[in-house]
């Protein structure tokens, strides 16, 4: 489970970690703190950043980091192209849609 600091951490890695919509990101880290499902959580952070754009800068790369970041603590082998792939995809379609965005993130591990 990541923290809220660590979400700020990560953006810090592509920008300033300045936080934007604060709103977004602690409905997210209440939804984290509530799941046991780390797909679920890592699906409600993606769409917090990416869709409420939640910083200043660095969305994308913040979102895409998140994702990696989940995928590597829990050891699931996974292909970053498609990684690249679903933050296209969210943004151009603008999909909020939780359970979307997990069946994405599901297409990304092999």
């Amino acid at each position: 489970m990541l923290s809220k600091e660590d979400i700020i951490s990560i953006n810090k890695e592509f920008d300033k970690g300045i936080v934007v919509n604060n709103s977004s990101m602690e409905f997210a880290i209440s939804h984290i703190e509530h799941s046991k499902n780390w797909l679920s959580q890592c699906a409600y952070l993606t769409r917090a950043i990416l869709i409420d754009h939640i910083f200043e800068e660095g969305n994308k790369r913040t979102a895409a980091a998140v994702i990696l970041t989940y995928f590597e603590i829990h050891k699931i082998a996974y292909d970053p192209y498609k990684v690249d792939k679903i933050i296209v995809e969210i943004i151009t379609k603008n999909i909020n849609d939780i359970n979307k965005i997990k069946r994405m993130m599901k297409d990304a591990i092999r």
